[in-house]
């Protein structure tokens, strides 16, 4: 099944220049591109973002994070992209990210670490967690005219 995903470049993968190495990661596995732009967010959207996280502890360093730089927002399309996209992210805590995601090459903090100082795991990315999530943070991100519908040589070969 085609899917469309979301996936941000955090302020900390921004800062390390990581925002092209990122894009291709999901290139090379031959997921589309159909959204992309670079963007600050404001507090009220960091709530909505992540409301279901409002009320949990670690929230104010999660909230101060995300919204301490800009951020890269793309919308990635492919099959069954939702879990394709968070086997290259790899898992949330960078220290147990697996070698060759993303996250497992270019972070390595706990999430012990993080919460002792009081702050957010610097842990590059966000990717939607499931299918339903996706759908709703695409539409958060991204309006319909800002998704573009074109054809990738690996649609020619896979679909």
């Amino acid at each position: 099944m085609i899917q469309q995903t979301l996936v941000l470049v955090k302020p900390d993968g921004v800062k390390r220049s990581l925002i092209g190495e990122i894009i291709r990661r999901f290139e090379q596995r031959g997921m589309k591109i159909v959204g992309l732009k670079m963007t600050k967010i404001d507090s009220d959207f960091s709530k909505k973002h992540y409301a279901g996280n409002i009320d949990k502890d670690f929230y104010k360093g999660l909230e101060n994070f995300i919204t301490s730089g800009p951020v890269v927002a793309m919308v990635i399309e492919g099959v069954s992209a939702v879990e394709v996209v968070r086997k290259i992210v790899g898992s949330t805590e960078p220290k147990t990210a697996e070698v060759g995601t993303i996250r497992g090459d270019y972070a390595h903090a706990s999430l012990e670490y993080a919460n002792s100082k009081g702050e957010a795991s610097k842990n590059l990315i966000h990717a939607s967690g499931n299918l339903e999530e996706a759908k709703d943070e695409v539409a958060m991100w991204f309006s319909i005219d800002e998704l573009h519908d074109y054809k990738i040589s690996h649609e020619e070969h896979t679909f």
